[in-house]
């Protein structure tokens, strides 16, 4: 089935998509940079400098830390951190109510196995040196008539 992945861009400040806004989302559960970071296979670095974009692309930050280790250490999502994760997934949610049937019909057209999680499906077809090679422009590209 087709997926629909919504990224918002905000120019050179930055951009939320749905990695960022899941880390946000185990942060809030987890109470953890580096317990979210393990959950998605990450790590603890890239995690931290995730959340240091987010920070920074807003005028208010979205996780606060606390030093202190194990014990006394974590991180917790801001009540604007919520409400950018609260937003993002009723962006989402609109989305892909808006767009279902446009993508359920361009998703007949598509040739082949359509793309999983994890690569393409397992029985997907592999290029064979019986296909020809693309050569020059298309006919009747404009760039061939130079």
């Amino acid at each position: 089935m087709a997926k629909l992945t919504l990224r918002i861009d905000f120019g050179a400040a930055g951009r939320v998509g749905p990695g960022k806004v899941r880390l946000l989302e185990l942060v809030r559960e987890l109470g953890s940079i580096a317990a979210a970071a393990r959950s998605m296979g990450m790590s603890y670095r890239r995690a931290w400098l995730l959340i240091d974009q987010l920070n920074r692309c807003f005028s208010a930050p979205v996780v606060n830390t606390r030093k202190g280790g194990r014990a006394f250490g974590g991180a917790v999502l801001t009540p604007f951190g919520m409400e950018v994760v609260r937003r993002y997934r009723a962006m989402e949610r609109t989305a892909l109510a808006t767009l279902s049937d446009d993508l359920a019909a361009l998703e007949t057209s598509v040739v082949g196995p359509v793309a999983t999680e994890h690569g393409t499906a397992p029985d997907a077809p592999v290029a064979t040196a019986e296909m020809p090679p693309l050569r020059g422009p298309a006919p009747g590209d404009p760039s061939a008539e130079r």
